[in-house]
C-alpha cells in the first residue's frame, strides 16, 4: 500500500519535473504566468478602486501599445478594423472611395485620388480635408475616420470636405477597388523596357511578370525594375519576382529567429522567364523589407545593377497571431539574410542610446560579404546601391520640407493657380522656385538641426558649471553661422526639391501614370539605368 501510494505521489512529481526541467529553460512559462497574474490582479484592483471613473478598454489598450512599444515599431496590436485594414495591404483590394487618404486628428486629406475610381470621378482632388462623413464629423470621431470611407459595393456616402478655404459636399458611389501592384510599365527606348513596381500584393510576381513577357515582346532586350518607394509586402512574392530573372533553385533569402520552426530558406520553385536579360534595379530610401530583398539577391547573385541610395533597412520579420475577440497581434518572429549572409536589418531596437532611440551600426563596424562573383558587399542595414545617385538622397533640410507637407500643400496651391498642358516638358522655373520659397518663409518654416541642439545641450551644462558667460560669444557666432546656412541650404537643395516638386504636381494633372512617364525621360536614376544597360561593357564591370 505504502509502495503504491509513493508510487501515485512520485510519477506526477517527477512527468512535472521532466516537464518544468524540458521547458522552463526554453519558454519561462513559469516567470510568465508570474507576470500574467501580477497584472491581472493590479488591473482589477485599478478599475474597482480607482478615485474617479475608468475605462478599461482604453487602459487595457494603453497597456499593450505602451509594453510594445519596447520592442520596435513592427509588433503591433490589432483590433478588429486593424486586422481588415492589413488583409487590404496584402491584397491590394477594398472596397470604398478609391483613393490614398490621411487620416489627422480633425480632417481626412486626401494624398492621392485613383485615376477613374470613385473619388475622381467625384471630383475630389489631392490636397482635398474631408472634415464630414455623412453627419459624422471627423474630429469628433474617435476610431479610425478613415474607415466612414468604406462600405458595400454601390453604396453612397456624402462628404463635406474644405477646398482652398471653401466648403463643399460630394457624393461619392463606392465600388470594389484593386490597386494594381504594377501602375505602370512602358518602353524607355528601342531597347529597354521599365516596370513600377509599387508594394507586394498576391498579384505583384503575376502583374510583373506579365509586363516583363509583352516588354519583351516589344522588343526589350534591357529591364529597368524600379522599386522605389515600395514598402514591402507578401515574402513569397519577392521570392517569385526574383525568380523571373534566376533559375530554379536558387536561394533567395533566410530568415533567422530564435524559434527553430521559423529558420527558414526561401528557393525559387518555378522555371524563370529570362536569366540573361541585363537588369537594373532602381531603390531608394522608401524600399523596404520585401524590395531588399529582391533588390540584395539579385545583386548578391550578381544578377542586377543596383542604382539609387541606400534602401530603409526593415529586415525583420512579422507573423500575425490570432488573439480573442478578433483581434491580432503582429510580432517579429526574424531576421532576413540575403544570399551572401548580409542582415538587411539597420535599426538595432535591443540596444539604444541614452534617449532610447534604436541605434544603428556605424559604417567602421560593417561586416563585408561576398557576392555570387566576389564582389564585396557590407551588411549595416539595408542594401548599398552598386551605383549611388547622390542628389537621389534626401538631406536634412529636404527631410524637414517633406515632413512638414509643405510640398504636397504648395503642389495643391500651383494646381489651382496653373494650367499644365503638356506633361513631358513641364519643368518647375526659377519664378516657380522663388515662389515656393516665399511660400516657405509665409509659412514660417524653420528647422532644427542636431548640430543646434547640441549647441543648447552644451549651454545648459556650461550654465550649470558658471562658464557660459565666458562661453555666450562664441555662442552666439556659431548660431549666427547657423542660421546663415540655413538660409543657403533651402538653394543649395534646388534640384532636389525641384524635382520632388514636379513630381508632386504632375501627380496632380497626370496622376502617377503621367508620373512614371514622365520618370523615363526626365529622372536622373532612370537616365543613369539607361546610361549602364546601354554599355554592355561597363554593365558587365559592375557585376564582375
Amino acid at each position: 500500500m505504502k509502495n503504491l501510494l509513493k508510487k501515485k505521489i512520485l510519477v506526477p512529481v517527477i512527468a512535472l519535473s521532466v516537464l518544468l526541467t524540458g521547458t522552463a529553460f526554453k519558454s519561462n512559462f513559469f516567470e510568465i504566468a508570474k507576470q500574467i497574474e501580477i497584472f491581472t490582479t493590479m488591473f482589477k484592483e485599478v478599475n474597482m478602486n480607482y478615485v474617479d471613473e475608468t475605462n478599461p478598454a482604453d487602459l487595457m489598450d494603453t497597456a499593450i501599445k505602451s509594453m510594445l512599444k519596447e520592442l520596435d515599431p513592427y509588433t503591433v496590436f490589432y483590433n478588429e478594423q486593424d486586422v481588415e485594414a492589413s488583409r487590404i495591404n496584402n491584397t491590394g483590394d477594398y472596397t470604398g472611395i478609391g483613393a490614398s487618404v490621411k487620416t489627422l486628428k480633425d480632417k481626412l486629406v486626401i494624398v492621392e485620388p485613383y485615376k477613374d475610381y470613385p473619388a475622381d470621378k467625384a471630383g475630389l482632388k489631392a490636397g482635398d480635408e474631408i472634415i464630414k462623413v455623412e453627419d459624422i464629423t471627423v474630429a469628433s470621431f474617435k476610431e479610425n475616420a478613415g474607415d466612414l470611407l468604406r462600405g458595400a459595393p454601390g453604396s453612397k456616402v456624402n462628404v463635406t470636405f474644405l477646398r482652398q478655404g471653401k466648403t463643399n459636399t460630394a457624393t461619392i458611389t463606392r465600388q470594389e477597388v484593386e490597386v494594381g501592384a504594377v501602375p505602370y510599365y512602358s518602353m524607355v527606348n528601342d531597347n529597354t523596357g521599365y516596370i513600377a513596381l509599387s508594394k507586394f500584393t498576391r498579384t505583384a510576381s503575376r502583374e510583373t511578370a506579365n509586363a516583363l513577357k509583352e516588354l519583351k515582346t516589344d522588343g526589350a532586350k534591357s529591364i529597368i525594375l524600379d522599386l522605389r518607394g515600395n514598402p514591402g509586402g507578401l515574402l513569397l512574392e519577392a521570392v517569385n519576382i526574383v525568380n523571373l530573372f534566376v533559375d530554379k533553385g536558387q536561394l533567395v533569402v533566410t530568415t533567422k529567429s530564435k524559434v527553430e520552426k521559423y529558420n527558414k530558406t526561401y528557393y525559387t520553385q518555378n522555371q524563370p522567364i529570362d536569366t540573361e536579360i541585363p537588369l537594373v534595379v532602381l531603390i531608394d530610401g522608401g524600399s523596404a523589407s520585401a524590395s531588399e530583398i529582391v533588390s540584395g539577391s539579385l545583386q548578391d547573385l550578381d544578377r542586377a545593377v543596383v542604382v539609387g541610395v541606400r534602401s530603409f533597412g526593415k529586415g525583420l520579420v512579422q507573423r500575425p497571431k490570432p488573439l480573442t475577440y478578433g483581434t491580432q497581434i503582429k510580432v517579429t518572429i526574424s531576421r532576413y539574410y540575403t544570399p551572401s549572409g548580409r542582415c538587411i536589418q539597420a535599426l538595432d531596437y535591443w540596444n539604444r542610446d541614452s534617449e532610447g532611440n534604436a541605434v544603428r551600426v556605424k559604417q567602421e563596424n560593417f561586416n563585408e560579404f561576398k557576392t555570387k562573383n566576389g564582389r564585396s558587399v557590407f551588411d549595416g542595414g539595408g542594401i548599398q546601391p552598386d551605383i549611388i545617385i547622390e542628389d537621389a538622397k534626401p538631406s536634412t533640410i529636404t527631410k524637414a520640407i517633406v515632413n512638414g507637407d509643405y510640398i504636397f500643400n504648395f503642389a495643391t496651391d500651383y494646381y489651382y493657380k496653373n494650367t499644365v498642358d503638356d506633361l513631358m516638358s513641364f519643368k518647375i522655373s526659377d519664378s516657380d522656385f522663388k515662389k515656393f520659397k516665399a511660400y516657405l518663409e509665409a509659412s514660417n518654416f524653420n528647422f532644427k538641426t542636431k548640430t543646434e541642439d547640441q549647441l543648447i545641450e552644451l549651454m545648459d551644462v556650461a550654465k550649470s558649471e558658471n562658464i557660459d558667460k565666458t562661453l555666450q560669444n562664441d555662442y552666439l557666432k556659431l548660431i549666427s553661422t547657423l542660421k546663415t546656412y540655413k538660409n543657403k541650404a533651402i538653394d543649395e537643395n534646388k534640384s532636389q526639391l525641384s524635382s520632388l516638386l514636379e513630381n508632386e504636381i504632375i501627380k496632380r494633372y497626370f496622376y502617377r501614370e503621367g508620373l512614371h512617364k514622365y520618370y523615363i525621360t526626365h529622372n536622373s536614376e532612370v537616365k543613369k539605368a539607361v546610361e549602364v544597360l546601354s554599355d554592355a561593357n561597363k554593365y558587365s564591370s559592375y557585376l564582375n
